[in-house]
């Protein structure tokens, strides 16, 4: 076995999480992280805690969507939610063994299916709202074939791309994300101008956040929600998205009062048109993040890697986060990515980012 698994196993387990004893830890992972799945279980049993391990496989979401009855799939899974609500941790492996399985799926099916498990999704999520008895959680890269052909690269290579974007000093690399959050907390407004956007929006009041590693590994981005009806402008996203098994790319989007009124997409625009049609929030957006990580330079097209890619920013259609001090509600949560390298982000008239070089 790579080494490098077990490194970052307990990376995950102790620094990440910082598992206590005699608590519940949910590992969910597929077919592809087995060995990281069994290094995790390892960990998890020598902090004195309790593994409970969920392992999905290959073909099993395509046949649900394709043959499950009306019943199925609007059912509610109780006993799921039951099971989280009595962890205090969940560690969530992101591979595949196929990016494009639910391709051919009826989008619409997917979306019943996201409003009837939003529950669910919701409590992990906003897992650090400790008063309300919420679990810590963290998502984490594993490197396996599928995404490595997606990033264009050999699975040697792509073990090399995510063991060296994991396996860092995060504690040290925290305080230059610190430094980063520490010039939005004190912004009001946002103005990001350059080739292919011409936003402004409002932060504030909000919470931003860095992540340093504790709920995404990678971390490596500061995040904020913008004020529900303030965004205006428009904004070209230059990198691909694969949502479902379906390829967006070549977004366009004009916004007024916060909101989608114009939008367009070179490839999936249908698949976009159903994503902004999952609710009345679904065209507000919820997230403005910023990449920070330098140790991310290559686009991969998966979003837990690329929302960190240094001189981009992402914006999430859908749901706000508590943490971040919500503003909308919606069953998707749904980040595109933009270049920043021919642009500028100016904070309350000044410029603190330029063609993707900071200057704080």
């Amino acid at each position: 076995m790579d080494p490098r698994v077990r490194k970052l196993a307990q990376q995950t387990v102790r620094y990440s999480l910082d598992v206590k004893p005699d608590t519940n830890v949910i590992i969910s992972g597929g077919e592809e992280a087995k060995e990281f799945i069994v290094e995790l279980y390892k960990e998890v049993i020598l902090r004195g805690a309790h593994p409970i391990v969920n392992v999905r496989f290959d073909g099993m979401s395509d046949f649900f969507y394709k043959y499950a009855n009306k019943s199925q799939l609007e059912r509610f899974p109780d006993i799921q939610m039951d099971m989280i609500k009595k962890s205090q941790y969940y560690i969530g492996i992101n591979t595949t063994g196929n990016t494009k399985e639910l391709s051919n799926v009826d989008p619409k099916k997917i979306m019943i299916r996201k409003k009837v498990t939003r529950p669910i999704g919701d409590h992990i999520v906003n897992s650090s709202n400790k008063k309300e008895g919420w679990m810590k959680r963290v998502t984490i890269g594993f490197p396996c074939s599928a995404l490595a052909q997606e990033a264009g690269m050999s699975l040697n290579e792509y073990e090399n791309f995510v063991f060296s974007a994991c396996l860092i000093d995060w504690k040290k690399f925290g305080k230059r994300l610190d430094k980063i959050k520490g010039v939005f907390e004190k912004a009001r407004k946002v103005h990001l101008i350059g080739n292919g956007v011409d936003l402004r929006f409002s932060i504030d009041g909000k919470n931003c956040i860095a992540d340093r590693g504790e709920e995404n590994m990678p971390g490596g981005e500061v995040f904020m929600a913008p004020v529900r009806e303030s965004m205006n402008g428009f904004i070209e996203f230059d990198y691909p998205r694969i949502v479902n098994g379906n390829l967006i790319s070549g977004v366009k989007m004009k916004f007024e009062n916060g909101k989608v009124v114009e939008y367009s997409a070179e490839e999936g625009e249908g698949f976009l048109r159903e994503l902004l049609s999952t609710d009345e929030n679904a065209k507000f957006v919820g997230e403005f993040g910023v990449g920070c990580n330098a140790g991310i330079d290559k686009y991969t097209n998966d979003l837990l890697f690329d929302e960190k890619l240094d001189g981009t920013i992402h914006l999430a259609l859908g749901m706000a986060y508590k943490d971040n001090g919500g503003g909308n509600d919606s069953a998707i949560h749904v980040d595109i990515v933009k270049s920043m390298k021919e642009a500028k982000m100016v904070l309350d008239g000044k410029t603190v980012q330029e063609n993707g070089e900071w200057k704080v």
